[in-house]
């Protein structure tokens, strides 16, 4: 089992003709079930062509139509993409994956205020996206969600490295305008029986991690692995992340990870003991589903 996503989820590519957009839409058709779960493309000026077999539409609404896909993961130009979350909102899918790095802080923010009350999930902007296990990535009980990209990867191959799967990986981005935060992902990994346990790596930058750390020690049964990002990061200075700035002495990797285990929460400060600490947690005959 897995959250958000599985085998038999529909995908639209908005962006698709361009580079960036054509380049990861193949690779996902290479990947596991992708060849059967992307269905359509969206270009508003490049609707009834085609792109390796995946036929584009001139709008969101059209392309759920003819294909039936639910979700939708954006590769369109900053000064765009908000307005492209838009349309996938108004077609009413169930989510939208958003990797653009760059959308202008006030345009999230109208869009944002426009998803109110809408039945749409957004995850992102400036995320890697989310996957469902296949290969390389090794398919398990285990739950990964994480502000920064880099990281999440390599929580993911630590696991593996031990011999433990992971039943979904959530890239959830670090801007200060998003979607989806830790708390959303970690209910629906809380509500997930095929999921054991959760990484969730943190970053310096607002008080995200702080609030789900008290979501998790009041209502998660599951155990919780924590790591956050940027403890070196020089207070006023942005790392990485548009949402990643220790400001006013709140937001610092040191305030984050001892409210973290204050809330019972495995916590290391060496990314390299992520998937380490994990494995110390789960029972040592621990083997991924079938």
């Amino acid at each position: 089992m897995s959250i958000l996503i599985n085998k038999h989820t529909r995908v639209i590519t908005q962006g698709i003709t361009g580079r960036t957009g054509q380049f990861h839409t193949q690779a996902c058709l290479e990947y596991g079930n992708g060849r059967h779960c992307f269905v359509a493309g969206v270009n508003p000026l490049k609707g009834g062509q085609s792109m390796a077999g995946i036929p584009i539409f001139g709008t969101v609404k059209e392309a759920k139509a003819e294909t039936g896909a639910t979700v939708s993961v954006i590769y369109v130009p900053p000064a765009f993409a908000a307005a492209a979350i838009d349309e996938a909102v108004d077609a009413e899918l169930d989510l939208v994956i958003c990797i653009t790095e760059g959308i202008p802080v006030r345009d999230m923010i109208r869009t944002r205020h426009r998803m109110q009350g809408r039945k749409t999930l957004l995850l992102g902007p400036n995320c890697p996206g989310l996957i469902t296990p296949g290969h390389i990535h090794q398919r398990g009980r285990i739950g990964v969600v994480s502000r920064s990209g880099t990281l999440t990867y390599e929580a993911a191959s630590q696991l593996a490295g031990f011999g433990i799967g992971q039943s979904t990986v959530v890239g959830i981005g670090g801007d200060p305008v998003g979607g989806l935060r830790h708390i959303d992902v970690l209910k629906m990994f809380n509500d997930d029986p095929r999921t054991d346990a959760v990484v969730m790596v943190g970053e310096i930058g607002g008080d995200a991690e702080e609030q789900c750390a008290r979501w998790i020690r009041d209502h998660m049964t599951k155990p919780v692995v924590g790591f956050i990002a940027g403890a070196s990061a020089p207070p006023g200075k942005r790392m990485g992340h548009a949402g990643a700035i220790v400001s006013g002495g709140r937001g610092t990797a040191q305030e984050k990870l001892a409210v973290m285990k204050e809330c019972g929460i495995h916590v290391t400060r060496n990314p390299a003991e992520m998937g380490k600490l994990l494995a110390s947690l789960v029972v040592p005959d621990y083997l991924p589903f079938d």
